[in-house]
């Protein structure tokens, strides 16, 4: 199923054995777009510190308790590699992670998930994620409050600022791009498939798209007319 990600913020996040927090942020890997960790706020269980959670460990999002449920133990958790959050997460870092709850490292073969394109958990061997760490040092993580909000380039011109993703929740994937279009396009919220984003400029806080004003409201307008749309 998919989901605008701007729902999930603030969602309360449910270990095995009880709450451990809610969802502050998440970060993704802008080359090959998905969603690589949900940053969680423990709050006062473990004041002031955050932690990250591998899509391996989600469960099912119960939308009507707004809550995500997490498939490890609060002690599990607790007992975790800390991050510190003024940093980025490095790749030793994601070595001792994954290391510690036995998952096989996503950088390790060529899918989205490395051997597969879902969060599969398959215990790899010490030698088999350390093999990796030299030539797939290439990570992209960014955080996925911090681009909402950048504007948004086509071709030939800004169209808007970047509202929200729309991610699948079985592969993690980011599958489209949500924009408001703002005097545009009458200020509609429409879609952008990742598959068009041609790169992301964190200096200038602009996304830009490899494709024209013109096509872009033409997919607009012809989802409208597939959907019942007005």
């Amino acid at each position: 199923m998919f989901y605008d990600i701007k729902r999930l913020y603030g969602n309360k996040l449910a270990a095995s054995d009880g709450e451990i927090g809610h969802i502050k942020d998440f970060y993704f890997d802008d080359k090959t777009w998905v969603i690589r960790y949900v940053v969680a706020d423990t709050g006062s269980w473990l004041t002031g510190r955050l932690v990250l959670l591998s899509p391996h460990a989600l469960g099912k999002w119960h939308e009507a308790e707004k809550l995500l449920h997490v498939a490890l133990t609060k002690q599990q958790i607790e007992n975790g590699p800390p991050i510190e959050s003024h940093k980025p997460v490095s790749r030793q870092y994601e070595i001792e992670y994954y290391r510690y709850y036995g998952w096989p490292a996503y950088w390790e073969g060529g899918a989205m998930w490395g051997l597969t394109g879902f969060p599969v958990v398959m215990a790899p061997s010490k030698a088999e994620i350390e093999a990796q760490v030299d030539h797939r040092d290439d990570k992209h993580l960014q955080s996925m409050r911090a681009v909402t909000g950048y504007q948004i380039h086509a071709i030939d011109g800004a169209i808007g600022a970047a509202a929200s993703f729309v991610v699948d929740d079985q592969s993690w994937a980011i599958r489209n791009l949500v924009v408001a279009t703002g005097h545009w396009y009458s200020g509609k919220e429409i879609l952008i498939s990742t598959g068009h984003i041609k790169r992301i400029s964190y200096e200038d806080s602009t996304v830009f798209v490899d494709l024209s004003k013109a096509a872009i409201q033409r997919t607009a307008e012809n989802e409208l007319v597939n959907t019942g749309g007005a």
